[in-house]
């Protein structure tokens, strides 16, 4: 346990305490928040090939949807024949149904290390973590813009990072679907996308209300970057869409 703890420290929080240091010193009117801002971008932009992919796949997953459906549909008594139907389905169009799923298992220890940047702050004992080309701060100044104290709790900052993650997952909600009918497995499929556009949300307020507020301006920035990817591959035509 141990060692994991050690490599953590090593490859994900001491890189990131230094990179939020070094923006700090040199970018213009020491401003904590922009250090903050900026060093999203970056993390954002190492992550920007790996989070495309994740979205293309989510694109296809949606437009096929009605293929999925009908093949749930007619093999719903067949759980065996509807698995590998779906699974020849994912083959034929080259798609991983769980693509989606390494991205999120790639942020969440970025988020678990910001997190542990952010709450334990910058106090004597943690500068010792600074690399030999980063210079010594002296006291931080934790406000952004002089407006907001960035190592404590926001509860504006936590609503619009609720507000930015809704319109980030209603991009990728199938448009002008058709209505499930019957089949209660569409429906409840559904129904559980429906709730979890409004949940998701309502859970991001609930948990960053409580965090610095340097956590919610991190995921502001990374729903509106995410946004913008998102734009980006749904205005392109994928493979599905041009044999339409």
């Amino acid at each position: 346990m141990e060692i994991l703890i050690n490599a953590f420290n090593t490859v994900l929080y001491q890189p990131l305490f230094n990179a939020l240091i070094l923006l700090y010193e040199h970018l213009p009117g020491r401003d904590f928040g922009m250090a903050v801002i900026v060093l999203t971008v970056l993390i954002r932009l190492l992550l920007y090939p790996l989070m495309m992919k994740s979205i293309k796949s989510q694109k296809v997953l949606t437009e096929l949807q009605p293929k999925i459906q009908e093949i749930q549909n007619k093999y719903k008594e067949n759980k065996e024949r509807q698995a590998k139907e779906m699974m020849e389905l994912y083959q034929k169009e080259k798609i991983n149904p769980f693509g989606g799923c390494l991205p999120l298992l790639i942020q969440l220890p970025i988020l678990i290390a910001l997190y542990r940047v952010f709450w334990q702050g910058f106090q004597p004992e943690t500068m010792t973590l600074l690399y030999s080309f980063v210079p010594h701060p002296g006291t931080i100044d934790p406000y952004f813009l002089g407006l907001v104290n960035l190592s404590q709790a926001s509860l504006i900052l936590a609503l619009i990072a609720g507000v930015a993650q809704f319109f980030q997952s209603r991009m990728m909600m199938p448009k002008n679907r058709k209505p499930a009918g019957t089949d209660k497995t569409a429906q409840f499929s559904e129904m559980m996308q429906k709730q979890m556009l409004y949940l998701f949300p309502i859970f991001t307020v609930f948990i960053l209300w409580r965090l610095p507020a340097a956590i919610a301006v991190y995921w502001i920035v990374t729903a509106l970057f995410s946004i913008g990817q998102q734009h980006l591959i749904i205005r392109a035509p994928t493979k599905h869409q041009e044999k339409i």
